[in-house]
């Protein structure tokens, strides 16, 4: 059974050999084949090469285009600082005023430089190992996209004394969003990543108000041209789960700081499929084997048939080959 195979059984709750490895590969990757971020953020082939290099050696079971939240901002005419080895980011924010959403207008993402990147590594993604590995494609999620643009404290304000504004730049981020995500499907994509990780912190009310609809519009056209969806809202979701249930995602990443086993009580039966949710610092970065294994053999015991096991968010980049290796070794079924 390849990684393929695996991944596709497990969105389906049928027999696998191994609980498909998950694990969010980002500087670990770029690091282990000499690459600096910025070339790993910047040229799809070293991206494409350093996912497959950990695909190979550390039994990750699907490789993917997520890199830097950065690429549809870019794509709007957000000037990015690309650090020679660390994450890119808008120095200033590119809507400093609402009077501003006039002239924002969504883009061919085959006309930005960036997000054409991704596509690109999509492409090369299905020339090298279609069929054997799942092929993750990525795109911002509206508030995640919208603190992209803004600056994550003016938007948190805006919520609550612009809402209307808001509510308008959530629009222009979907549709850029679509076709983003569009592109990479028909590029070779059978799973779309959907980041949106400030929506953990808005809580329930805000987000069934305003970024629930955009949530459940994407992830339907995202199953509507064929794809898998995989949601991503990094940290504590506790009280967004049963939002997210009425979402619909194939699957949804959860981080360390929820409980597990509440979120795979709450998914099962439903269409979705939990993946999680090792602390990647204080199990991959800095555990011994010790902590490794029964970290790991935790979340085996409370997963069911559609759960998936990873870090709750990316492995850190000088995470211990070591740790990565025997995380591996036991998602294997005795």
């Amino acid at each position: 059974m390849n990684s393929f195979e695996r991944v596709m059984n497990r969105f389906e709750g049928k027999d696998v050999d191994k609980i498909p490895n998950l694990n969010i590969i980002m500087a670990f990757g770029a690091y282990h084949i000499g690459a600096t971020y910025k070339e790993f953020v910047t040229d799809y082939r070293k991206l494409v090469e350093a996912n497959i290099y950990c695909c190979e050696k550390f039994g990750i079971d699907a490789v993917s285009c997520i890199s830097d939240p950065m690429r549809e901002a870019s794509g709007f005419g957000a000037t990015l600082v690309l650090p020679e080895d660390d994450v890119p980011y808008c120095k200033e924010p590119y809507i400093k005023d609402y009077a501003q959403l006039k002239d924002l207008k969504s883009v061919d993402p085959f006309k930005s430089e960036r997000m054409l990147d991704r596509i690109r590594a999509v492409e090369l993604y299905k020339q090298k190992v279609n069929g054997k590995y799942p092929i993750i494609g990525w795109v911002e999620g509206v508030i995640a996209e919208a603190t992209d643009l803004r600056d994550i404290n003016e938007i948190m304000v805006d919520l609550l004394t612009e809402p209307e504004y808001v509510e308008e730049i959530f629009e222009i981020i979907y549709e850029q969003q679509y076709k983003f995500m569009e592109a990479q499907v028909k590029a070779g994509a059978n799973i779309i990543g959907v980041g949106n990780a400030a929506a953990s912190l808005i809580g329930p009310d805000l987000y069934k108000k305003y970024v629930f609809k955009y949530e459940k519009r994407i992830i339907d056209d995202i199953r509507r041209l064929g794809a898998k969806s995989k949601l991503h809202i990094c940290g504590d979701i506790s009280q967004l789960l049963d939002l997210i249930i009425e979402v619909n995602p194939d699957m949804v990443d959860i981080d360390w700081m929820v409980d597990f086993e509440v979120a795979v009580n709450k998914f099962r039966g439903t269409h979705i499929c939990a993946c999680g949710n090792l602390d990647p610092v204080k199990v991959f970065l800095q555990g011994n084997k010790e902590l490794v294994t029964r970290e790991v053999k935790n979340c085996i015991e409370i997963a069911d048939a559609k759960t998936f096991i990873a870090g709750g968010c990316e492995i850190p980049k000088f995470t211990p080959i070591e740790n990565m290796i025997l995380m591996n070794d036991l998602l294997y079924k005795k």
